[in-house]
């Protein structure tokens, strides 16, 4: 019998790193011991090594839920070109190329089956894979469980049956994002409670944060990217159609610009996320469909033109910025009509009252972060559970916006959520400032309050701000994980009895695109590296395209910024080189030795 290959020898030798991450073992040796994993780790933290360095430590077959076809492709490319045995059963593919991958996981000889849920979670598959030596079950992009909905993806919902029909395989379900409420979520549906959590940090502090109010979207937008020449950015927008029209306002000014949607063919979305990942100071516009998986280390900066859906997916989305640990930037443009738009597909989504009831929480919590009347980046971690001192790189830290002495209105507001009980939302709070007699009110008897109609001079949207910046501010606690409640913190009731005051933000245009911050993002690479490095970009992309794949799966751009500095002159400093594994090394090494050793000469 075979001895297992020890964890630290597969991490070298297979996929050419020489320590852990953190979080990384912690979650192997859980799963190695059977048992089942939640993982909340950062973007571009290694959340794949979590599954993969088990799969080939357990044998037999690891089955992998993954959400969308291409991130599949592109996660078995790379596991080949690492001397994996993976596949994938899609239907990008024809009926003979699955039947082929589903031979060769029959026969034993793959460690990773690819699947979508909805492949998956078939009478036909499940019996199938269950007459096979499944050792590992792992679910990528596990927030979907709960952020997707039963009425978008339903076989996400049908993967709690996981755990009945194979009793004895751990499972591991992991995400970059997930808030208190979304992890219990996928606790309860995947698991049935029984799951050992990790959760690293949320922070990603070279990240600049900025929220501007609306006012000339595309005016904004170029200003911003105009600021930004000679980087690349991801541009998000809520429709196809203003993608359209993103990509076209930046292409007229001469900007490398793409788009990106699902309205497109495959064709032409491949084509330009290809673009993207190798040619440089390019900007991929994009809706959500953009990005998932997607390890391009020098993004620059994120921009949505639109309000996105929680700030989960904003979380998600900025993070795909400065995954290289250099200076990026996040802005974000915010208007009213945008809140409108979200409360509009919250409320046609086809989905029982319970989830939307939820969905309108988490809006009103991203809301609150566009509110903040303080440090964003600490709005931003205290919803996802995380304390922060303030940060000084958002744009209330670096550029404070005019406060007005607002405690009497706070200590109003204060006063009726202690009085109604702590448990009502900030409608009902709202409903009874103003003297609205709704039905709920009447029946819970709140229209007899004393103070009931006491702000009735203030406009609806004037009480809903102030009380996002009570909340944002750590006056206010909100339940987003159960009705919504708004209940008083200790800083509240000292408030509320005259011990601390308040201060709100003005609604004032702020957030303008401050016009050193290029200036600030400063090469680490010397002249001469720069130009191995652009040289070596070249080289990986010709690789690449002869075998039909992406560029990055070749190398990562921070494997290749390594090479660019410590210039490998042979085999064994090659394979010293942070990526490098024994596979890719026997593939890849002698050609970029020798054009490490070209490029010293020509510069010689």
């Amino acid at each position: 019998m075979d001895m297992p290959v020890p964890k630290l020898q597969i991490l070298r030798d297979v996929f050419g790193f020489d320590a852990f991450r953190p979080g990384q073992e912690q979650a192997i040796e859980a799963v190695l011991g059977g048992q089942n994993v939640l993982s909340v780790m950062p973007t571009g933290s290694g959340k794949s090594l979590c599954f993969q360095v088990p799969a080939l430590m357990l044998g037999g077959l690891t089955i992998v839920v993954s959400p969308l076809v291409a991130l599949m492709q592109d996660q078995v490319a790379a596991l080949r070109l690492a001397g994996i045995a993976a596949d994938t059963i899609n239907s990008s593919k024809d009926r003979e190329e699955n039947v082929a991958a589903w031979r060769r996981a029959a026969a034993g000889e793959t460690r990773l089956l690819y699947l979508s849920p909805e492949r998956l979670m078939t009478g036909p598959m499940l019996a199938a894979l269950a007459k096979l030596p499944v050792r590992l079950i792992a679910v990528d992009e596990a927030h979907c469980i709960s952020q997707w909905g039963p009425a978008f993806r339903p076989d996400y919902e049908s993967l709690s049956r996981l755990r009945e029909i194979f009793p004895r395989v751990p499972i591991m379900a992991l995400t970059a994002t997930a808030d208190e409420s979304t992890r219990a979520d996928i606790a309860v549906r995947l698991f049935g409670g029984a799951v050992e959590q990790i959760v690293l940090g949320f922070d990603r502090p070279n990240i600049s944060l900025t929220v501007a109010p609306k006012q000339n979207w595309k005016q904004q937008l170029l200003d911003f990217v105009h600021v930004h020449a000679g980087q690349s950015g991801i541009v998000y927008c809520l429709s196809r159609k203003r993608t359209e029209e993103a990509a076209a306002l930046l292409a007229a000014q001469g900007i490398k610009a793409l788009a990106y949607h699902a309205g497109m063919s495959k064709e032409s979305r491949d084509a330009n996320q290809n673009a993207f990942m190798t040619e440089p100071y390019t900007v991929m516009v994009a809706t959500i469909a953009f990005g998932m998986g997607i390890d391009k280390s020098d993004v620059r900066y994120v921009f949505h033109t639109d309000l996105p859906a929680s700030l989960e997916s904003y979380y998600q989305e900025i993070g795909r910025a400065g995954r290289d640990g250099e200076p990026a930037e996040a802005h974000m443009l915010f208007g009213l009509g945008d809140i409108r738009m979200r409360r509009m597909f919250i409320d046609q989504e086809e989905s029982n009252e319970e989830r939307k009831r939820r969905e309108h929480q988490r809006l009103a919590a991203l809301v609150s972060y566009c509110d903040a009347p303080a440090c964003r980046r600490r709005t931003l971690l205290s919803y996802f559970g995380e304390e922060a001192i303030a940060c000084g790189n958002c744009d209330v830290c670096s550029s404070p916006a005019e406060l007005s002495d607002a405690t009497p209105e706070a200590r109003q507001i204060l006063h009726i959520v202690e009085r109604t009980g702590e448990r009502y939302g900030a409608t009902h709070i709202v409903d009874v400032l103003r003297g609205a007699e709704t039905e709920k009110i009447v029946a819970s008897g709140h229209h007899r309050l004393h103070a009931f109609g006491s702000g009735a001079a203030r406009k609806k949207e004037e009480w809903r701000t102030l009380i996002r910046q009570l909340a944002s501010n750590g006056f206010l606690h909100h339940d987003a994980a159960g009705f919504g409640g708004l209940s008083l913190t200790e800083d509240g009731r000292a408030l509320l009895r005259g011990e601390k005051p308040f201060l709100c933000r003005k609604d004032v245009p702020r957030g303008a695109v401050r016009k050193d911050r290029a200036a600030q993002i400063a090469s680490a690479l010397t002249d001469e590296q720069a130009a191995l490095l652009a040289s070596l970009k070249k080289l990986r992309f010709t690789l690449a395209a002869r075998r039909h794949l992406p560029a990055y799966l070749i190398f990562s751009d921070k494997t290749l910024i390594e090479m660019a500095r410590s210039t490998p002159r042979n085999l064994r400093e090659f394979a010293m080189v942070s990526g490098v594994g024994t596979s890719k090394l026997r593939d890849f090494g002698q050609v970029f030795v020798d054009a490490i050793a070209a490029h010293r000469g020509a510069s010689a």
